[in-house]
């Protein structure tokens, strides 16, 4: 196996240059054990059987109380689903997509300048490794993480600088996506009977991180996983696929594939707010 020295110290191996260089077999770190390993999951067309999808395009309007509705069942039921005709810019979701693929295209030496520091848990940059500890086996797929909320995290100088585009992208959609998260915290409380803020004033400064997952081809995909089981810390994660898509929820004991809709954003509750508003139910 390569390993790959950045400039922040230490060395770092990528699956993206285990692919260049030919791999035919999935190195021992990567082989999920049996009982974790990829299986048949959901793909039912049934409504029951499908991460609910909300539309958010009447969200001023009278509409308001079906949007509540639709929002608070789906936290309830899955604590995952899709909005569409969010108000997000459909060109700014393809140029992040777009500079994404151009940053994990660029040859390893660039990506390297930006490569995580060595032995820091989740710090910015590029990686492969989010997390590590002893005797783990490695998910399938690099990343860039940026820090971008609270402003005083904010430092683009760490972001790559091509394509030229990049910095501004992300700067944004971290804005975009800022707005659209408090929208929801905000349906959110109203669908429990609270106030408009009242989750947004528990959770207090919102802090964001940006991340760009990248899924090189895999020789034996039945024996690995992009991205093992977990749910997220925080408050509220917004995801966009691109048509492969690969995103799954268990629900119910099984795995359910979430189908990629164009321009749609996948929301999913994290765990600060998920136990906040089990605590609510109780």
């Amino acid at each position: 196996m390569d390993l790959l020295s950045g400039k922040n110290g230490g060395s770092i191996d990528t699956v993206q240059a285990l692919i260049q260089d030919g791999l035919k077999q999935v190195p021992d770190e990567y082989i999920q054990p049996p009982s974790l390993r990829p299986t048949l999951t959901i793909h039912n067309s049934s409504l029951s059987n499908q991460a609910p999808v909300i539309d958010l395009s009447e969200f001023h309007t009278n509409s308001l109380e079906r949007i509540r509705h639709e929002v608070g069942q789906a936290c309830r039921e899955w604590g995952v689903f899709q909005v569409i005709n969010h108000g997000v810019p459909t060109r700014l979701l393809e140029e992040m997509k777009d500079i994404g693929l151009k940053f994990f295209e660029c040859p390893l030496e660039e990506k390297l300048q930006y490569a995580c520091k060595s032995g820091s848990a989740a710090s910015e940059g590029y990686g492969s490794r989010m997390l590590v500890k002893e005797d783990q086996i490695f998910d399938w797929r690099g990343y860039f993480d940026h820090h971008t909320l609270p402003l005083a995290r904010r430092n683009p100088s760490r972001w790559p600088h091509h394509p030229p585009s990049y910095r501004e992208t992300v700067e944004k959609y971290s804005e975009q996506m800022k707005l659209l998260a408090q929208r929801l915290l905000t349906v959110i409380s109203e669908s429990i009977g609270l106030p408009s803020s009242y989750i947004q004033e528990i959770i207090g400064e919102p802090y964001q991180n940006i991340t760009i997952s990248y899924y090189p081809p895999c020789p034996q995909p039945e024996l690995t996983l992009g991205l093992q089981a977990h749910s997220d810390i925080g408050a509220i994660t917004l995801l966009i696929q691109d048509e492969v898509g690969g995103l799954q929820v268990l629900k119910d004991g099984q795995w359910i594939t979430v189908q990629p809709l164009p321009d749609a954003i996948v929301v999913n509750l994290g765990d600060q707010t998920q136990v906040f508003l089990e605590a609510i139910q109780v």
